[in-house]
């Protein structure tokens, strides 16, 4: 029997109005304005008010996975033809640095499915894999996954084990991947394997074809309100028809992954951005010495230096938003993105815990809980240092990883 939630309502409301320091706003079209103005609002009608609660019961709401169909949130970059939203990437990054504001592991239920199940759908599928899965993605009618990780293989993808083999009229899939969000409640998953030249391959697999199962992981302190499992294969039967023929190669999931970390850079300054506007109110608030802690030159000192780089990070996201359109950023510009705003975003949710004091550590300020999902942000979808090294490769042409 399907889990819902008890949706008990949180007291304390968001009153979020948004950060925008350097009026980046005016670099928005109206169109943005209002997409972002749209899952602002979803958000503090639909997380805000229960994620807190999800958060600590361990709980994924599978009930919103139809509500991000319903407002957009998934595949916005993808063509309307096929579901999505047709819209540029400044769009689809806006809407990351909304839902990510509520949540972090919202946010990955919502670019996993966008950037990692229908992207490679829609960029290295046949038409009849397009019009079959992408519309029921879009609409939240079906949930997918991403299968590149494995137990043994995180930031050398290239040295997978899971394979399958060509058996005349199917493929027969073997293999284990690990760390996927959404894979417990997934329909279809775009799991990568070698053939049997060690050629890397997409496949979509499909809940209940036989051998395939996907555990969920338990235990986590972050992204607790995100299901996470693995993803099983033990001589699963695949159809020829479900390998996507448009690219081979790791290039094919890092191309994947590229749009996923984008989506990402602009999902950590929703989460800064929430704990920025939290301590700023928390610190206007709280008296100490009579008076507010907000009058202290070192509190004064916190938040002007969280501004300072929440500011810097925006104008960061809009200039590669911009690349992205234009078809002109590379990894190594998602990589920066994505590294330095993580990190900037850590940061500043362990500054805001000190603004916070003893309340920081509560569910009744959102702080810990950002703090404990971007430790999973700072190294998935590409460590902190793997980022770094793929800077460093672009500066000086040699591989430090290989």
């Amino acid at each position: 029997m399907e889990q819902t939630s008890t949706q008990n309502k949180s007291s304390k409301q968001d009153l979020f109005e948004g950060v925008d320091f350097y009026q980046v706003d005016d670099l928005l079209t109206e169109e943005h304005k209002l997409i972002r103005s749209s899952i602002r609002d979803f958000v503090k009608k639909e997380i805000s008010p229960y994620i807190e609660e999800w958060a600590q019961d361990a709980h994924f709401p599978y009930e919103i996975v139809k509500k991000f169909g319903d407002v957009g949130a998934f595949g916005p970059q993808i063509p309307s033809e096929y579901g999505g939203g047709g819209l540029d990437y400044i769009s689809y990054g806006l809407i990351m640095q909304e839902v990510e504001r509520g949540d972090s592991g919202m946010r990955s239920t919502a670019s996993v499915q966008g950037s990692l199940v229908m992207y490679p759908i829609y960029k290295f599928g046949s038409e009849e894999q397009r019009k079959r899965f992408l519309p029921k993605l879009a609409s939240g009618e079906m949930l997918g996954c991403f299968g590149l990780t494995e137990p043994d293989h995180g930031s050398n993808p290239s040295g997978m084990k899971t394979n399958f083999k060509d058996m005349g009229d199917h493929y027969l899939l073997n293999g284990a991947k690990m760390w996927i969000s959404n894979s417990p409640k997934a329909d279809i998953a775009v799991v990568w394997a070698k053939n049997e030249e060690g050629r890397i391959h997409g496949l979509i697999v499909e809940r209940g074809m036989e051998g395939f199962s996907t555990p969920e992981t338990h235990n986590k302190w972050s992204l607790r309100a995100s299901c996470t499992g693995e993803l099983v294969f033990d001589n699963v039967k695949v159809p020829k028809e479900n390998l996507l023929p448009g690219k081979s190669g790791l290039g094919a999931p890092l191309m994947c992954l590229d749009s996923a970390r984008y989506g990402i850079a602009w999902g950590a300054v929703g989460a800064a951005m929430d704990c920025y506007d939290s301590a700023r109110r928390y610190a206007m608030e709280r008296i100490q010495f009579d008076k507010p802690i907000a009058s202290f030159q070192l509190v004064q000192k916190k938040l002007a230096e969280m501004l300072t780089e929440i500011t810097k990070a925006q104008l960061l996201n809009w200039r590669l938003g911009k690349m992205m359109d234009e078809g002109k950023a590379s990894t190594a510009h998602i990589s920066l993105a994505k590294r330095n705003n993580v990190a900037m975003a850590l940061e500043i949710a362990r500054e805001a815990r000190q603004i916070h004091g003893g309340m920081g550590i509560t569910g009744d300020y959102p702080i810990m809980r950002h703090m404990m999902n971007l430790e999973s942000v700072i190294t998935y979808e590409g460590t902190h240092d793997i980022h770094l090294l793929i800077l460093g490769n672009e500066i000086t042409g040699i591989a430090a990883f290989k």
